[in-house]
């Protein structure tokens, strides 16, 4: 049977059993454990009634997809409905029933959040690019790659600034990556999964403890994949080493260390968009690409870690962690420069292009300390911490014919460019280092039963220090920044639970937009506020998880060009974002189960002539769906999801046309095997996922891919 026949097959038997799925019979299965309220009643030996207080019972929506507990907004382990503020939590479970190979995957689960450009994203109407993992900086995909998420156990969102937990950071929200770590339990798993073009990957994990009493615990986990790609001359390999060990030194602290070393070669890359005309056609058909065969991006990196939990007393505890990561990211890639219509029928056919050959390297260091004393109803956190990171950057490129690039068209391209033969030139050898120091203070008051206040503040303390090499010259910049979150949630009743939340966070201008300043007075740091409102809510007997949250974000210095003189900047520049999500865990029927997420968003950008750049692929609305129906009596399951994201605009106010893609899936368990086959992109659909400029054209989402996965937990 060929790779089509056996799709064609899947697909049918998909569609049929979803279909049938919505009319199957809802009667409960014993082993179903579908959320209610229990009233439990017992007698004493005089039959006198006691009342005891009624049971929860968990559904499967919020037994599988939903995360109770999280440490990302707070640094305490916090009940999300006491946390005043926004937060998603994407368990392993979910991450496993998308098959999600990175982040990008995930996008359509996490409200608010779309693609924008590599390996950014947009959330509540800004760009974002900084993530944490364990709550830590150090991203050692630091660049350009887009992360993989083998190592990680469960992914956290937090929506709005975090400034006053994190210090600097992005307005919109930040990416929190839980990495997997040793348990106690012994727990062996080997997976192989096989896909179209020519997809394969293999891996293996061992956790569990490593001496009798499990006092010291271990994780080996290695992973290597292969593909090619729908675009021309592209191919990528990744490869991962997760190391972890842990060691109860005694009963009152764990000391945990990790080591993982990342790989990922693609050739054929950076791999930018297609051109299309204003209103969102490809000028190109879908598989072209402005690289040539020999181009590629290469990352390399390790990162090491370590933490510390000590349990002082029965009121105070300590959580001490260092992060340490390096990497080097190598481009050597083709970009558009210029577009030509050398038929002269209107439309553009011909690209002029430039070579680049770029290398970054990234050193980072993170040393984190925090306290929680649990005095009474106050849950006090108090802490510091440092981050330093040193980039190095060099930049060679070739321009033109004039420099032996060719030109390349986009409707029949010839790949034949010796780039051995080009005229280059070195356009940037920098290096910047930058020092941050911060201290922190929250405060979780436990009012009553049911009232909670959070208040917090920190004070950070930044210095960058910028040389540019080819020309010489050194640049310094230092500066104070302070954020602030106050909050409170209310536990109305079983059923209702609002929050209330004030934060702000802030932004430093780098060292070398410094040096705009037409005075040479410095400019502040980006600043920004948010006010946010929001309610969980239980409903329909706890077969309902509704989050509703609407907010408004106002950010402000943006850079922009000076009016009177384009060769300096002002920070003028202004954004205000507003908008509502809901998010919702549904047991349509106890086999039945739906994860949803809607966005609303509304971006003004105002005092600055690069209103096009900030508004850039913040789509209006977004809908992210994703359905599992359960077969107890295989033990199989089907699932099927949808995502939807409307117009977009790019830098230079070209439509990006809205779109929608659907996948499915099909996973069954027997013995200790579990199969799983997912389509993604089912219907094969062409479409943008966001775009970048009227040259370097729009971002391809992918096409059709089809993964068959067999895991055997030993």
């Amino acid at each position: 049977m060929n790779l089509k026949t056996t799709f064609t097959m899947m697909q049918a038997y998909g569609a049929l059993a979803f279909s049938a799925s919505v009319f199957a019979d809802t009667t409960a299965d014993t082993t179903t454990d579908r959320s209610e309220q229990v009233e439990v009643t017992s007698t004493t030996n005089n039959s006198t009634p006691i009342e005891l207080d009624a049971l929860a019972v968990k559904g499967r929506a919020l037994s599988l997809y939903k995360e109770d507990e999280s440490t990302l907004g707070t640094r305490t382990s916090t009940p999300i409905d006491e946390t005043p503020q926004s937060i998603q939590v994407l368990p392993k479970e979910l991450i496993e029933d998308q098959a999600a190979n990175q982040i990008s995957d995930l996008y359509r689960s996490i409200s608010g959040v779309s693609y924008n450009n590599f390996s950014t994203v947009t959330m509540r109407g800004f760009a974002q690019d900084e993530v944490l993992y364990d709550g830590m900086k150090g991203d050692p995909y630091k660049g350009f790659s887009i992360p993989q998420l083998f190592t990680i156990q469960e992914v956290q969102v937090l929506k709005g600034p975090s400034g006053a937990l994190y210090g600097a950071g992005d307005s919109g929200g930040t990416i929190n990556y839980v990495t997997k770590k040793p348990t106690y339990e012994q727990k062996n798993t080997l997976e192989v999964t096989a896909g179209n073009k020519d997809f394969l990957s293999g891996s293996i994990e061992s956790s569990g403890p490593a001496n009798e009493s499990g006092s010291q615990r271990y994780r080996v986990g290695i992973y290597s994949s292969g593909e090619d790609s729908y675009r021309n001359n592209v191919e990528e390999e990744n490869e991962n080493i997760d190391l972890g060990y842990a060691w109860d030194l005694d009963e009152d602290s764990t000391l945990t260390l990790q080591y993982t070393h990342i790989y990922q070669h693609i050739d054929g890359a950076r791999l930018r968009g297609i051109p299309t005309d204003d209103d969102g056609n490809f000028l190109a058909d879908t598989s072209w690409n402005n690289n040539e065969p020999s181009d590629y991006q290469e990352l390399k990196a390790d990162v090491f870690q370590a933490t510390l939990d000590h349990e002082i007393n029965s009121w105070l505890s300590n959580h001490t962690s260092v992060r340490y990561f390096e990497n080097t990211e190598t481009q050597n890639y083709h970009e558009l420069k210029s577009l030509s219509d050398t038929d002269s029928d209107g439309v553009a056919d011909t690209a002029t292009r430039e070579y680049r050959d770029q290398v970054w390297k990234n050193k980072g260091l993170n040393i984190s300390s925090y306290f929680v004393s649990e005095l009474g109803k106050h849950t006090l956190v108090t802490g510091a911490d440092y981050y330093y990171n040193k980039e190095d950057y060099v930049y060679y490129k070739a321009t033109g014919e004039s420099a032996g690039v060719s030109n390349l068209s986009l409707t029949n391209p010839v790949y034949d460019d010796d780039v051995s033969s080009y005229d280059m030139t070195l356009s940037k050898d920098q290096t910047t280092e930058l020092n941050q120091v911060g201290a922190f203070i929250q405060d979780q008051w436990k009012v009553t039963d049911k009232l909670s206040l959070l208040g917090s503040g920190r004070i950070d303390y930044m210095q960058e220090d910028y040389t540019d090499h080819k020309s010489d010259t050194d640049a310094s910049y230092n500066d104070v920044g302070y954020s602030t979150r106050f909050g409170a949630t209310y536990d109305l009743n079983r059923y209702l639970k609002p929050y209330v939340s004030y934060s702000t966070g802030f932004s430093p201008q780098s060292a070398s937009d410094q040096q705009t300043s037409e005075d040479g007075s410095l400019f502040d740091p980006e600043e920004s506020q948010q006010y946010e409102l929001g309610v969980r809510t239980y409903l329909f007997n706890n077969r309902l998880n509704l989050n509703l949250a609407v907010y408004h974000i106002e950010r402000k210095n943006m850079l922009a060009e000076d009016p009177d003189d384009d060769d300096y900047n002002i920070a003028i520049g202004k954004i205000r974002s507003q908008g509502f999500e809901a998010d919702a865990l549904i047991d349509i029927t106890e086999r039945w189960l739906a994860n949803i997420s809607y966005a609303y968003n509304d971006v003004k950008v105002t005092d600055t002539d690069d209103a096009y750049r900030y508004e850039a692929n913040m789509p209006h609305h977004q809908l992210g769906v994703w359905t599992r129906y359960d077969f107890p009596s295989i033990t199989s399951s089907i699932g099927f999801g949808a995502d939807y994201v409307s117009t977009q605009k790019n830098r230079d106010n070209q439509t990006v046309k809205s779109y929608t893609v659907y996948d499915a899936s099909w996973q069954t368990v027997w013995q200790d095997w579990k199969f799983q086959a997912n389509i993604k992109n089912l219907f094969d659909k062409k479409y943008a996922v966001s775009g970048f400029t009227e040259t370097i054209g729009s971002y391809v989402g992918e096409r059709r891919r089809v993964y068959l996965s067999a895991t055997y937990d030993f």
